[in-house]
């Protein structure tokens, strides 16, 4: 397969540069300055991916940068989009002329499919717990991803009405015993899951516990959202998902360290399917 990849170099796309070649996969790399590959600016003119993306049989955005005509211009390639903005998706799908694979990542992604095994299972509303640790060295995209969530309202969350991010939490037991507090966050796997008769939402946590109480502060004071670029990365790289039924209790939950792990188990649970995808998630390992 030849897949031409955006935005290669940055923190997520070079994770999924390694694992495709490791796979025996042909990457073309592109970007607004990438060397030795495509040279592709997506906030410019998008005549040049169309013409690049003509070679390729997929075309993976691990850019960052969101523009619902990107699934125009490549004209009617297969799409796969990193993106967590709830919003973006929700228009990219509404103008992709080909296949288009949205929740690509750890959330939504792992999440989604965990959840939505877990919604074929149990009944009513479900809850998507998610810590991010925080010594994972995240790229400048994801950075100021979550710092325009500060003081936004989420995107079409399933209760309806006004939900403020990172205003509301919930408390739960993750996989190592420890009881955190996990703070509403605006990832849209209630929109990727799609269903209008129960509510799906995700909640976030980071691995140390003080800058888990700094996105709490900054949440009630957006004038702050400066600070999130300047926090250091210090701790584990340790993340989880946990997807809990509030009406039975029932959960799922799935581990690991690092983003290349995330990636992992994200393709052994959407090869494995929803029959055998149970025994996965239940593996805190």
């Amino acid at each position: 397969m030849r897949a031409l990849l955006l935005g290669a170099r940055g923190a997520v796309g070079s994770v999924i540069r390694r694992e495709l070649q490791r796979h025996g996969h042909h990457v073309t790399s592109a970007g607004r300055a990438e060397a030795g590959g495509s040279r592709i600016d997506l906030r410019g003119d998008l005549r040049p991916l169309t013409r690049i993306a003509a070679d390729h049989d997929v075309i993976v955005n691990a850019s960052g940068v969101e523009r619902a005509d990107l699934a125009a211009a490549i004209d009617g390639i297969p799409l796969v989009d990193i993106s967590a903005t709830g919003s973006y998706l929700d228009a990219l799908r509404s103008v992709a002329r080909g296949p288009v694979v949205l929740g690509a990542g750890l959330v939504p992604g792992l999440s989604t499919v965990l959840a939505r095994s877990l919604a074929a299972e149990s009944d009513g509303d479900i809850d998507i717990f998610v810590m991010l640790g925080t010594g994972e060295k995240h790229g400048p995209g994801a950075v100021a991803w979550t710092a325009a969530l500060v003081g936004a309202d989420l995107f079409g969350p399933p209760e309806g009405g006004s939900v403020r991010n990172f205003r509301e939490s919930r408390r739960a037991v993750g996989p190592d015993g420890r009881r955190r507090r996990y703070l509403r966050a605006d990832f849209p796997d209630h929109l990727l899951l799609g269903t209008r008769d129960r509510g799906f939402r995700t909640y976030l946590t980071l691995g140390a516990a003080p800058m888990t109480a700094a996105l709490d502060l900054v949440g009630r004071m957006p004038v702050l959202r400066g600070a999130l670029a300047a926090a250091p990365h210090v701790g584990s790289d340790a993340w989880h998902i946990i997807v809990q039924a509030r009406q039975s209790g029932a959960r799922m939950q799935v581990s690991g360290r690092g983003q290349s792990e995330a990636t992992g188990r994200l393709t052994a649970l959407a090869a494995e399917g929803g029959g055998r995808c149970r025994a996965s998630a239940d593996d805190d390992g």
